[in-house]
Order: structure tokens, then C-alpha cells, then sequence
């Protein structure tokens, strides 16, 4: 299935982050997605939900600044992959990948710091 038709039910889904006192924020202010995620229907409903979505227009040069944040996010899942486990899913069952995702996020980030 194409990413880009679970974007809105993805947004739908997002829990409330818990925090700082008082209500908890629903939604993030705003999202990024590259081009394939253009489209006038899908930004409509993003604000609609009240999220403002930073996506390149189609034909526009590739100088928008988005890849300074989304390699942030490119570099993670490339880390992740490095665990042969979470490269191939072998596992059938959700809750096992899952906490198999788990321990790969705590390896990234112990790693991480132990080197600070």
C-alpha cells in the first residue's frame, strides 16, 4: 500500500503528548513530507486538522531546506537497519517486532551517548 494514503489516517492516530500541566497537545503545528506527498487534498486536510504542512511544490528546485531536518530522521532509520532483526522483519507478531524496535531505539541512543 502507498504511504502517502495513510497520511491522514497516520495524523488521525497521533496520542496526546503528555507533559506540561494542562491539556495535552492533540496534533503536531506542522508536518513535513517531500514531493510525493503534493497535493491539494491532502494539505486541505492537514489544515482542517490544524497542521500546516511543509511540503515542496512539484517542478521546484531541491534548495527548499527540508533535507537539513529529514536527515535527522533518514539517518535513524538507516541506523535501525543495521539490526539484522528489524532489516527483515522475521517475526509475525506485532507486539514481538515492536519491542525487537524497542530495543534497537535503546541501543541507538545509549550509543549515542556514551560518546558525548
Amino acid at each position: 500500500m502507498n504511504d502517502v494514503t495513510q497520511l491522514v489516517p497516520l495524523v488521525d492516530a497521533i496520542v496526546p503528548v503528555r507533559g506540561k500541566v494542562g491539556r495535552p497537545r492533540q496534533r503536531p503545528d506542522a508536518t513535513q513530507g517531500d514531493r510525493g506527498y503534493t497535493s491539494a487534498q491532502h494539505a486541505r486536510e492537514l489544515r482542517e486538522r490544524g497542521i500546516e504542512p511543509v511540503i515542496p511544490e512539484w517542478g521546484a528546485s531541491h534548495g527548499s531546506g527540508l533535507g537539513v531536518t529529514r536527515w535527522v530522521v533518514e539517518r535513524t532509520l538507516s541506523w535501525l537497519r543495521q539490526f539484522r532483526r528489524l532489516r527483515v522483519r522475521y517475526e509475525r507478531r506485532a507486539d514481538i517486532h515492536e519491542a525487537f524496535l524497542t530495543l534497537g531505539c535503546i541501543l541507538i541512543c545509549w550509543r549515542f551517548v556514551e560518546h558525548l
